[in-house]
């Protein structure tokens, strides 16, 4: 029986990639505690089916929820893509009702009407966040009228995730993708970094996107949505603990989830090792 007690916020992606989402977050809403877990043990999630990141996902949601955490976020794309719906409408009645789970593409879905001028906006992510369709049809619920083209970028995140964001290497595989989104639709003034490692490229990016097309990030829309969201349910934001304390969880060795994780935060931190599935 999941007890009812408040606790931190659980913050879910495959990787490492989620840490600039719990990095925005932290920067609007540095009072609350948070409980992150990656499981990198199992990454990437980006080229598995459905049916196998659904898996991985609520086995990691359940053990936040054991942990203490009555709200999780999945902040990471392919997951909000491909599992959350599903634990929400199929899981979470089952598991408790009171508990939430949110994603990172419906906050970014909702301000992208606001930024865009000539309603073109491109999508950078990974394989299957492109194959799920996920923002074409979250934007298109809000805005009609916007056209989204999407590219898949498999080479990103292993540039990222091996500290080789800012090499001369990454250029061609950065410039490769930003030449064939722009084939796809030249009217693109609005770009989304659709998954959460891509921020940590934006050097490069902004370097050959052209000129004048505004780069989307989501940690901080995601902390306002987050923000948002307790304004409406501030049942919700009262089982969220206030002691401004952060815990790292991984699947994986947890000197390697360290070294990797000054790539995101720029800041040593403290990590435990967990067992999912």
């Amino acid at each position: 029986m999941l007890s009812n007690t408040p606790g931190p916020i659980g913050i879910f992606d495959s990787g490492y990639g989620g840490l600039t989402i719990l990095h925005g977050i932290r920067q609007l809403l540095p009072q609350y505690d948070y409980l992150y877990l990656g499981d990198n043990a199992r990454a990437p999630y980006g080229t598995r089916s459905f049916d196998v990141v659904y898996e991985f996902t609520r086995q990691a949601v359940v053990r936040l929820f054991e942990m203490g955490c009555q709200l999780v976020i999945l902040g990471c794309n392919t997951a909000s893509a491909k599992a959350l719906r599903t634990i929400q409408q199929h899981d979470l009645p089952q598991i408790d009702p009171n508990r939430r789970v949110l994603g990172v593409i419906r906050p970014t879905a909702e301000i992208i009407g606001t930024l865009t001028q000539s309603r073109h906006i491109g999508v950078f992510a990974t394989e299957g966040t492109i194959k799920s369709e996920s923002y074409p049809l979250e934007i298109h619920k809000l805005f009609p009228d916007i056209h989204v083209s999407g590219v898949a970028c498999p080479f990103w995140v292993p540039l990222v995730e091996y500290n080789e964001a800012n090499s001369p290497g990454a250029d061609y595989f950065v410039k490769k993708r930003i030449d064939q989104l722009m084939n796809l639709d030249p009217l693109i003034d609005t770009v989304i970094l659709g998954c959460t490692h891509y921020p940590i490229l934006l050097p490069k990016i902004s370097q050959y996107l052209p000129k004048g097309i505004r780069i989307v990030s989501q940690g901080e829309y995601v902390a306002k949505s987050l923000q948002q969201y307790f304004l409406r349910h501030p049942d919700m934001e009262q089982r969220c603990t206030r002691n401004g304390e952060v815990h790292y969880l991984t699947t994986e060795n947890p000197d390697k989830f360290k070294e990797s994780a000054q790539i995101f935060l720029h800041d040593s931190i403290e990590v435990k090792n967990i067992t999912l599935g």
